[in-house]
């Protein structure tokens, strides 16, 4: 018998239907955030902190931004490409890889960071605070058999 607290693999179907999902709701969410400087679209649904995170694509160069967790963390913050647990990274993961200089904005404050992916013991250790902030961040690792990566993003 399965145990109840299993978390489900999610089907192609489901997957394909949560990117449609995700890439529309952000759309909105960074426009209406910026509107607002985050009074609007600053939290997602469950309460969890928004921020906007603006990076370069890795193709081709241009800046493309993502409602992100908000996950302060000493000076910095962290990022989770989590993609709700789906079987690959989100598109934004492989643009900080090819180009770690970002730029957030909480709220109407904006910040010059740089982001380093963290090694597993590092990722370790910072789990139990990306959980604090978002606790569904254990269902999405245990929904994907992908390492979410986390990356620490410090100011520049």
């Amino acid at each position: 018998m399965a145990d109840s607290n299993e978390v489900k693999k999610l089907t192609p179907g489901q997957q394909k239907m949560i990117r449609w999902f995700t890439r529309h709701y952000s759309r909105a969410n960074v426009w209406l955030y910026r509107k607002t400087d985050g009074r609007w679209g600053g939290r997602f649904q469950g309460g969890a902190p928004v921020m906007l995170v603006t990076m370069r694509g890795r193709k081709t160069g241009l800046e493309r931004t993502a409602p992100l967790i908000h996950i302060p963390h000493g000076e910095g913050i962290l990022l989770v490409a989590s993609q709700g647990g789906l079987a690959k990274n989100p598109t934004w993961y492989g643009n900080v890889v090819a180009n770690p200089e970002i730029s957030v904005q909480v709220g109407a404050s904006h910040r010059k960071m740089i982001a380093r992916e963290v090694d597993d013991a590092r990722k370790a250790a910072l789990w139990p605070t990306i959980c604090n902030v978002h606790p569904d961040f254990d269902v999405y690792q245990q929904r994907t058999d992908r390492n979410i990566p986390v990356f620490e993003c410090l100011p520049l």
